[in-house]
């Protein structure tokens, strides 16, 4: 990666530790991360292994036990709630895989959720809603519910909700979990394009070796830290073999999904 480039996440020595009666569970150790703007970071691992956990702190919904979290140049690690909020609805957009998207809601007024949140006027929340939704796909279904969207017309709209304040970190936990091969090849994509054409980073964490091969950079997390090796070993149960560097070479064309 470009050192001249600006990063959007800074992970320094994270260390996340849960109390489990008399136990101490300890879930990342020592983790070391820093994503640039315009990067597309694929982070992979077992189940357990505090994919989901990284990326929680990263969108400060919960706290390192030490550590520090830099987030497009602020230090996020000791916000107290009310600056944390702040600071997620400007610089952080969240891509679930479930989308939560709001079932009373249409598509265009789920999309102006976070603009709502910022007191943004009315006809320009909806002038942005409208331009979101064609970015993604889907300007066509603006006025239908949730329930009269297909999963990946969803997705889409969940996308366009994430990007609404214009984050420059986008956090995806499994956003093709739920989606077909062809739905979340399309999804995938759409994150990837809208990263580089709006210089915003994306943090995905998968266990999908489709949407990993994607990526500028596979992470895999290991021993509670984030490494760049054995990633072919990671997939290749799967029959897909994928080097530190993102590139993949399946071992058998059938044989495309992760174990």
């Amino acid at each position: 990666m470009d050192t001249e480039k600006e990063p959007a996440v800074v992970c320094q020595e994270i260390y996340r530790e849960f109390q489990d009666g008399s136990r101490i569970i300890k879930v990342l150790r020592g983790t070391n991360l820093t994503v640039y703007k315009g990067e597309f970071v694929a982070i992979v691992g077992a189940s357990g292994s505090g994919k989901t956990t990284l990326l929680n702190l990263i969108g400060g919904l919960d706290k390192p036990t030490s550590g520090t979290i830099i987030v497009d140049g602020i230090d996020i690690t000791e916000l107290d709630d009310d600056k944390m909020s702040e600071i997620r609805r400007h610089k952080i957009g969240i891509l679930f895989q479930d989308q939560h998207l709001l079932p009373i809601f249409t598509a265009i007024e789920n999309v102006q959720v976070p603009m709502l949140l910022d007191e943004v006027r009315a006809e320009e929340r909806h002038k942005k809603g409208m331009e979101l939704l064609a970015a993604v796909g889907v300007e066509n279904r603006a006025n239908h519910m949730p329930h009269e969207l297909s999963g990946g017309m969803r997705s889409r709209v969940a996308l366009a909700r994430a990007l609404a304040n214009d984050p420059a970190v986008l956090l995806c936990d499994e956003p093709t979990g739920d989606l077909d091969h062809k739905t979340g090849g399309e999804i995938i994509r759409l994150m990837r394009d809208l990263a580089k054409e709006q210089n915003r980073a994306v943090i995905t964490v998968t266990h999908d070796p489709e949407t990993a091969k994607m990526a500028d950079r596979i992470l895999l997390l290991r021993d509670g830290k984030l490494v760049d090796e054995l990633i072919g070993e990671f997939f290749r149960a799967s029959g897909v073999d994928i080097d530190s560097k993102g590139g993949t070479e399946p071992d058998n064309q059938d044989a495309m999904t992760t174990g």
